[in-house]
């Protein structure tokens, strides 16, 4: 069956893709951002998935005012780089993987969780700027994104917006729905988003290092107490878009030691599952007045 073996969190800053798309990377204010994710791309080497879960927000490109899903499931072959306004990204479009995507459709939506299913979409940078970060840069013609991705969209920008308990609920029935996939398949789950960040108002430029420290100290040892954390401290401790901390919460749930032994591959065994080993973490600010935050986790398997 299919298993999750590894879950990574990053944000997904827009500047930072274009900085990798201009050739800004050496660059002394770039530099230490793109240094923090040197380990990360030759960790993603050494252990390429068959498939990436990608949950991320949609910046209202594939989804406007119109229609607003709070979680939205991508099931198609392919997914075309979005035009954000200033041209889409000169990156590969990116590959899916129907099936699993339509297994993971069903079961989850048979554990009572409402998806919207999207069998046509572009995908902004909220998807590619951590493809970039993690695979490195590749040319939109000659190279492709090293497996398939399944984008999985969150609604963290028009409110009502669900909950952190929601989302780390719905990584458990995400990862229950990875393990009774028949087929033998390793499975990266990411989040994306956040850190502390505001884009508008008086608090327009709100960075909390504090904040976000203790909340990635938490959401590695004490994912549950990181999910009970209320949206009210969110906006106030984070800002008003520090709110997308709560995708990396459905990638925190799926994860073996959260998801009833599931995440792990071998169902039943949720009293065995330990901690999952911390490859790899790094906060820097600023980047474009924003804090970014990355963290590669790994389950124990047993």
């Amino acid at each position: 069956m299919a298993r999750i073996t590894a879950s990574v969190y990053t944000s997904h800053v827009p500047a930072i893709g274009a900085a990798m798309d201009l050739g800004k990377t050496h660059e002394p204010y770039w530099q230490p951002v793109f240094k923090g994710y040197e380990y990360s791309k030759q960790w993603m080497k050494d252990n390429k998935p068959d498939v990436i879960f990608l949950v991320y927000n949609d910046h209202a490109n594939a989804f406007s005012l119109d229609l607003i899903p709070t979680f939205a499931i991508g099931t198609a072959a392919e997914y075309a780089i979005a035009d954000e306004g200033w041209g889409p990204r000169p990156v590969p479009v990116v590959k899916g993987h129907p099936e699993l995507a339509s297994h993971i459709a069903q079961s989850v939506i048979q554990q009572d969780f409402d998806l919207t299913i999207v069998n046509k979409m572009t995908v902004d940078h909220g998807l590619t700027v951590p493809l970039s970060l993690m695979c490195g840069e590749l040319d939109p013609v000659k190279d492709a994104w090293p497996c398939p991705v399944i984008p999985f969209a969150v609604n963290v920008v028009q409110y009502p917006v669900p909950s952190g308990q929601r989302c780390f609920n719905l990584g458990k029935a995400i990862a229950r729905a990875v393990a009774s996939y028949d087929q033998d398949l390793n499975i990266h789950i990411w989040g994306t988003g956040g850190m502390s960040h505001q884009l508008q108002g008086a608090r327009a430029g709100l960075i909390n290092r504090e904040w976000d420290n203790a909340w990635l100290d938490q959401l590695i040892a004490h994912p549950a107490a990181a999910a009970a954390t209320p949206h009210i401290d969110y906006v106030r401790e984070a800002g008003s878009e520090g709110i997308e901390l709560v995708m990396w919460l459905i990638a925190r749930g799926a994860m073996a030691d959260c998801a009833d032994g599931a995440g792990g591959g071998h169902p039943g065994a949720a009293n065995n599952s330990t901690v999952p080993t911390v490859k790899h973490r790094f906060y820097h600010v600023p980047a474009s007045n924003t804090a970014v935050g990355h963290v590669i986790l790994e389950n124990n398997q047993s």
